[in-house]
């Protein structure tokens, strides 16, 4: 989250001319041949005025995904794209060599709790990972839960799952077809039945038991109405207390703020079962206020302990009164401090773990030591310290690569993590505390062999001078010749940072002669706070000017040419596609913009978005409209211009990005579309917003848009599948 003192670069001559480029709508179209025949979809006159400034909203009633209108126009637009991508050749063996690289067993980072061990693992092809239980590690695993048996076709996905800290009772969150709303059930660990007890209309809730296994806090929404579950805008979040074996009206109202109807409230409890944190967010920033309540009393009030939306306080741990987190408070790139509860105020805190040149990105107390994941050039690095700070050891990693877990009681001396890099698949190890050795506990194993690929990571400079990483990812023995297809992939917001991750995706756009880049651009949290804000509201257009400037770079250094350069980003990173592509349509071959935020100018009146006004900023202020205007995709796509072939895809059951966004923006970009390079719209029916997705829908989405790349980039038949079988090295 935190960055060095920025310094201006000088901007490479061969670049300034593409700096210069004009945008869309001022270039003749060169495109050829004959675009696929679009569904109509009418216009309506729908103006809206956003401070004096009136703007045309002609595709409205897209926003209703449930008026017959919208559904007929869907299914047309389906049937114009499954008929396009049935006739690419490479399709199918794409996808079958796809389903290939996914059938290798994957499995989540083990915790303990109540003597027991607990992880998932997926076989393979399973839709769905399964949970299983063992006393030992050297039991044989026993299942616990198998979420594919929750419907037939894959779509019910285990959200999340919270053991009662004696382990006899499971309490997990299911979410169907993709949404954000989660129903928790309770299952008996002995017997694997569930017990009665059922919530709904949960949702960004945690799952906080109490220290007697007696019952949980949880928190929720009131119940909307059914017609608009899935577009209704979510606030006045509540925090409960649910008692086992009782109804849902029962459950005991433990905090709320009808006063602060955007106050989201997560609580957890510590590990000694004295004191419940409630930890309170007003939107996407990481900015907090931690609220603590002594359940040691009966009708102790709830009462503050730290942070006025100031800054992140993420909790570590706690011994008696004494308090640990890790904030970026006066430190923009992390430090662990200790907090009296008797004495909280912020001169009384003690600085344990100081700010260094790396960003921290949260810690753990494991075996009576802080053990603290930092970000170095937005790959993992591990310490321990002793209780006061003082450095142990590092922890030994296998190269360029990310990592997780670390999850353990305070006085367990054994932990567990998981490694993985772009082509290192994900690799499970136990970490004993007292040695600091760690030994593999499960490591996959694919039909590839790692060594024949390579990642380096490269910084380039952006628009104002700002050094940039990216990580490029390729066969060995790229050749600098300009004719490499490559896919570049961004996010750049909300403080979240793209680090090295495994995917049989991946794997296989390589196989088929591509490169893989993975660009870190601002409004991340590779580089801490200041990175992060660098990329928000009104400086919003240096995430794209930084995007831009990586493929600048891949391109000026002829590792690609821009009718051989994609570009791929969802959520957050398709509204950063959608306004790359409608910015510099001439750098770029294709666009694969998913579930993407494309009206900047409604996203605030739909489910969650007013949290993103911390990193967009909104229309209802006048100075940050003019900023979303000028970039918001739905609003610069230009009649008569030449946008690269584009493929957008989204699913009927994404209540975080509502799907009208992407079906304004399908409309309008097919109409402004003054070439033959294709505007597709890919619906996905029974999904949501990506978590949760069945590895057969993932499969058949992947498949279908390298496809449409091997097409749009004319890559020829994808390379036949190596038959050596190798994993994680």
């Amino acid at each position: 989250m935190h960055m060095k003192r920025l310094t201006r670069v000088a901007i490479p001559a061969a670049l300034v001319a593409l700096f210069a480029a004009p945008l869309a709508g001022a270039q003749t179209c060169p495109a050829k041949g004959t675009p696929p025949s679009y569904p109509i979809a009418k216009k309506i006159a729908q103006t809206d005025d956003y401070h004096g400034t009136a703007v045309a909203d002609p595709y409205r009633w897209l926003e209703d995904a449930n008026s017959p209108d919208t559904q007929a126009w869907v299914e047309a637009e389906n049937k114009v794209t499954q008929a396009y991508l049935a006739q690419i050749p490479q399709r199918e063996a794409i996808r079958k060599r796809l389903t290939q690289l996914w059938n290798y067993e994957r499995y989540s980072v083990p915790y303990k709790e109540g003597g027991r061990y607990f992880f998932t693992r997926n076989d393979g092809l399973q839709n769905q990972a399964v949970l299983y239980t063992m006393r030992s590690l050297s039991d044989t695993p026993r299942l616990l839960l198998d979420p594919n048996t929750l419907a037939a076709d894959g779509t019910v996905a285990l959200a999340a799952t919270e053991v009662s800290p004696d382990g006899k009772l499971l309490a997990y969150s299911t979410a169907a077809s993709g949404s954000d709303w989660n129903e928790i059930l309770v299952r008996d660990i002995e017997t694997g039945k569930d017990l009665a007890d059922h919530l709904k209309w949960v949702k960004f809730s945690s799952t906080a038991w109490t220290r007697d296994g007696k019952g949980f806090f949880y928190s929720r929404y009131d119940a909307p109405e059914e017609a608009n579950k899935l577009a209704g805008v979510n606030y006045f979040q509540k925090l409960y207390y649910h008692r086992i074996g009782t109804p849902q009206t029962a459950d005991v109202l433990v905090y709320d703020r009808p006063d602060q109807k955007e106050w989201q409230l997560a609580g957890h409890t510590t590990d000694d079962g004295r004191y419940l944190l409630i930890t309170a967010s007003r939107d996407t920033s990481p900015k907090y206020k931690v609220f603590y309540k002594d359940l040691s009393k009966l009708d102790s009030k709830v009462m503050p302990l730290v942070g006025d939306f100031d800054a992140a306080y993420d909790f570590i741990d706690n011994i008696g009164d004494t308090f640990y987190f890790s904030t970026d408070r006066k430190a923009p790139r992390g430090r662990v401090v200790a907090i009296d509860l008797r004495k909280p105020q912020e001169a009384n805190w003690k600085t344990l773990v100081a700010e260094s040149r790396q960003t921290l990105q949260g810690g753990h107390m494991v075996g009576n030591q802080l053990v603290l994941e930092y970000l170095a050039d937005a790959r993992s690095v591990v310490k321990v310290t002793d209780l006061q700070g003082k450095p142990v050891r590092e922890i030994a990693l296998p190269g360029i690569g990310s990592v997780s877990g670390f999850q353990a009681r305070r006085n367990e001396n054994e932990t567990f993590f998981s490694f993985t890099g772009f082509t290192t698949p994900t690799t499970i190890y136990r970490l004993d505390m007292k040695s600091g050795e760690s030994s593999v506990f499960r490591q996959p194993k694919l039909q590839f062999n790692p060594d024949d690929y390579e990642t380096r990571q490269q910084f380039f400079t952006s628009r104002d001078g700002t050094r940039v990483p990216m990580f490029i990812v390729s066969k060995k023995g790229l050749k600098l010749d300009g004719s490499n297809p490559t896919l570049l992939y961004g996010y750049g917001g909300f403080n979240f940072a793209l680090t090295p991750n495994f995917s049989p995706a991946y794997l296989a756009w390589m196989e088929m002669g591509g490169v893989f880049v993975e660009a870190n651009l601002r409004g991340g949290g590779e580089y801490g706070e200041a990175w992060h804000e660098a990329g928000t509201k009104l400086k919003k257009q240096n995430v794209f000017d930084d995007f831009i400037g990586a493929a600048e770079w891949l391109v000026a250094n002829k590792l690609t040419s821009p009718s051989k350069l994609a570009i791929n980003g969802g959520s957050n990173g398709g509204l950063l596609v959608g306004a790359v592509m409608t910015q510099r349509p001439d750098l770029f071959g294709a666009a694969v913009p998913q579930v993407g935020v494309m009206d900047m100018l409604r996203f605030h009146k739909f489910t969650i978005g007013w949290a993103w006004t911390s990193d967009y900023g909104s229309s209802d202020n006048a100075d940050e409209f003019k900023a979303l205007l000028k970039y918001s995709p739905l609003h610069n796509l230009k009649p008569g211009s030449c946008y690269p072939a584009t493929l957008i895809t989204t699913a009927d059951h994404d209540d975080r990005v509502v799907p009208g966004h992407s079906f304004k923006f399908a409309a309008t970009a097919q109409a402004a579309q003054a070439g033959g390079n294709p505007v597709l719209i890919r619906i996905d029916t029974k999904a949501g917003h990506g978590a949760g997705k069945p590895t057969s829908k993932r499969i058949e989405e992947v498949a279908d848009i390298y496809g449409f790349l091997s097409k749009s980039l004319k890559m020829g038949e994808p390379v036949s599948a190596p038959t050596v079988a190798a994993g994680a090295q």
